[in-house]
């Protein structure tokens, strides 16, 4: 007869006594239960002992938590968190220095629990950390015991950072600025100045004062990777609680110190591996610098304005001179009108009259014509070349320069996600973005050149103009699928991708996804599918074995802390826990936290799990949506969550959960394996098959013979 459901069996260990082996019933006060515990082992005054999870994060059992232990758990009877922190709030005070750094270091550990946490602000320790802090006494391990302990009280969101003293702020950041302090004291108040940042508009004002960019700039410099990675998140999270204005500012001072070279030098291309952390605050960085493009994105051009009239009259000067400076002077002023329509009309301007009426529509703005100017002003011979190249054709298969850059600069915002807000997640920028000044107008530069190229390419016409750039935008997003380090190596890759080559590409493409329709070729399609259905089966299950790190992020802010979770080899329990940065695949004895497959009741996705339910609403951030999931199990009471590293991993875990549970697989990524193993089981079947003809019937049945004369008779051959 199985165990009643409230009633759970572990085991409690002490130092120096025999384990005990219990049955915790679960409905029991847990004040009962320790009294019982210290009785067994004759301890008095059982209200100052308390239970600890033996392994991961050590937490304390609560009555608010003690519904998550499982069968098998092994649990530690130690000091309670009020007693214990009674001690460290006494010890941290102590004229004894080896006592005082002891007591931190404990008080560092101990604070990642809520119980205690609460325990040692309740007795106002954080005031003695400030004082602490504050003094100006405490250095080198001391001191970084006591930012690492004040760092996980405040991540637990009892105190505001807005609380905090002048004076602590301003140590914290002496921290920051000298040479002579430990690089690890250094992290930790540079973590420390980057969550106050976005908390409030006065702290980002202190911050951005005290801690000058030259500062952060310096530190980016150096090689402690970790201490590069904190100099790279406040320069991050100060951007990014920036105003527009204050944006700008900032970014134009960086470009000024080459921040852009160093990092392609110094960080992209280092001998070390790029980490997830970095690669989101590079991708971050390239999105506020795309962005910066945004306001000229949505302005439209204003006819009255000189200054605008001026650089787009210099469009057609630069381009027609030659012919029309010197003589222009000469001519009427209805001459002179006429003459200047016909050049903005072979400038490929629409409205050759009035050609600022081109760049009313908002995107692009008045961006498409500083993409023009600089185009003509910094490769002046490519753009006359280009302009009377396309003066001395037919009418019809000129290209329009001007209407092309209008339309192209569109593509690259939409492409480069100019004007959209950065994602909390993503990881995706470009090498090339960090090697180059000016980056948007010298890509514009070469894509402009190559629409000219495909223009003659394809033989266009006007009436084609929506087909040459759709190819455009195909080059373009192919070659920059690449990750080309350098514009350079971009312009070359991009100009071989010829018009021929899209074609190609396509060809094959529409034969990978698009195979015949024959009735015989759909049915082996059906009867190949089961058989290929199992084979993914395996694999997901396969990769669930394998296991795969996950991080924890936090409604606040990016999280550092990993953990793991893998299927046991028997496919019968799931093993998670905590890890630290830097191991990659943990033995599953590690890992002291499972699942039994069968206790496994469903599995939630997006906005159904628990996890996205409990941020706000107007917080809520679409990646995180798109890749959570939740565990349900032990009679739908319990709930494990994850936020997948990738979109991949997603479709992976998601499948193989759902074939532990029985159910179909319904990521994107099974339709896409299928696809891709039908695909190939059918060429090879039908590989004898190549240059014949299926017909999309069988041929009919022919009539029988009006004889069957012809048939051999066995019989005689027997006798």
């Amino acid at each position: 007869m199985p165990p009643p459901k409230d009633v759970v069996k572990i085991a409690i260990q002490m130092v120096g006594a025999i384990p005990q082996l219990i049955d915790l019933h679960q409905t029991k006060p847990l004040a009962s239960v320790l009294k019982d515990v210290c009785d067994a082992w004759s301890l008095p005054n059982a209200e100052h002992y308390a239970l600890q999870y033996v392994d991961g994060r050590q937490t304390y059992i609560t009555e608010s938590n003690r519904g998550e232990i499982k069968n098998g758990s092994i649990l530690r009877l130690t000091t309670s968190p009020d007693q214990e922190a009674e001690r460290l709030y006494s010890g941290i005070q102590s004229n004894n220095s080896d006592v005082k750094t002891d007591s931190l270091k404990k008080l560092a550990g101990l604070s990642q629990d809520v119980t205690f946490a609460q325990e040692f602000i309740n007795r106002n320790g954080l005031k003695q950390i400030f004082y602490i802090v504050e003094e100006g006494n405490a250095t080198g391990e001391m001191l970084a015991h006591t930012l690492k302990a004040f760092m996980e009280l405040m991540e637990h969101d009892f105190v505001s950072w807005e609380t905090l003293s002048a004076a602590f702020i301003k140590k914290i950041v002496s921290y920051v600025n000298m040479n002579t302090v430990d690089a690890s004291v250094q992290q930790l108040s540079l973590s420390i100045l980057e969550n106050m940042v976005p908390t409030s508009r006065l702290l980002f004002e202190l911050v951005k004062k005290e801690v000058t960019l030259d500062r952060l700039l310096t530190h980016l410099q150096v090689t402690n990777a970790q201490l590069q990675l904190k100099a790279m998140a406040l320069l991050i999270a100060l951007l990014l609680a920036a105003t527009d204005a204050e944006r700008r500012d900032m970014m134009d001072y960086l470009q000024e110190k080459n921040i852009r070279q160093f990092i392609h030098k110094n960080i992209i291309h280092s001998s070390e591996p790029l980490g997830d952390e970095m690669a989101h605050y590079l991708y971050v960085l390239q999105s506020v610098s795309l962005n910066l493009c945004e306001r000229r994105m949505r302005t439209s051009m204003d006819p009255y304005s000189q200054e605008q009239r001026e650089l787009l009259q210099s469009l057609r000067q630069t381009a027609f001179e030659s012919e029309s400076e010197a003589p222009a002077s000469n001519f009427s002023t209805e001459r002179r009108r006429s003459l200047c329509a016909k050049e903005f009309r072979k400038l490929g301007f629409m409205n050759n009259s009035n050609p600022a009426e081109d760049l009313r529509r908002a995107p692009p703005g008045l961006l498409a014509l500083d993409n023009m100017v600089y185009f003509s002003r910094h490769t002046p011979n490519a753009y006359s070349r280009f302009v009377l190249e396309n003066s001395s054709r037919e009418d019809k298969h000129e290209c329009p320069f001007a209407r092309s850059s209008i339309q192209l600069t569109l593509i690259l915002c939409e492409i480069l996600h100019v004007g959209e807000p950065c994602s909390e997640t993503a990881q995706a920028f470009y090498p090339m973005f960090f090697g180059q000044d000016h980056f948007f107008e010298e890509l514009f530069c070469i894509c402009i050149q190559l629409v000219n190229k495909t223009w003659k390419e394809m033989r266009a016409t006007q009436e084609d103009f929506d087909k040459v750039l759709q190819v455009v935008r195909e080059q373009i997003t192919r070659t920059l699928s690449l990750k080309p380090t350098s514009l350079e190596l971009f312009k070359t890759r991009v100009n071989a991708l010829n018009y021929s080559e899209i074609l190609k590409l396509r060809q094959t493409e529409r034969l990978h996804q698009e195979e015949t329709l024959a009735v015989p070729v759909l049915e082996l399609r059906e009867r190949l599918k089961p058989e290929l259905l199992e084979l993914i089966r395996q694999q997901r299950l396969l990769h669930l074995c394998e296991g795969t790190l996950f991080r924890k992020i936090s409604s606040r802010r990016r999280q550092d802390k990993l953990w793991y979770c893998r299927l046991s080899p028997n496919h019968k329990v799931l093993h998670y826990g905590d890890v630290e940065e830097g191991v990659q695949s943990p033995p599953i004895e590690s890992l002291p936290e499972k699942i039994p497959v069968a206790d496994m009741k469903m599995l939630l996705m997006g906005k159904e799990c628990p996890h996205t339910k409990e941020k706000s609403s107007g917080k809520q951030n679409k990646d995180v949506l798109e890749l959570a999931f939740s565990i349900v199990y032990d009679m739908e009471e319990y709930c494990l969550n994850f936020v997948a590293p990738t979109r991949y991993e997603f479709c992976l875990w998601t499948d193989g959960l759902n074939v532990l549970l029985g159910k179909e697989m319904t990521s994107e990524r099974t339709q896409t394996d299928l696809d891709v193993l039908l695909s190939m089981e059918l060429k090879l079947r039908l590989l004898d098959l190549e240059n014949i003809s299926i017909p999309d019937t069988p041929p009919p049945v022919p009539k029988p013979p009006s004889n069957l004369n012809f048939c051999y008779d066995f019989s005689h051959a027997e006798q």
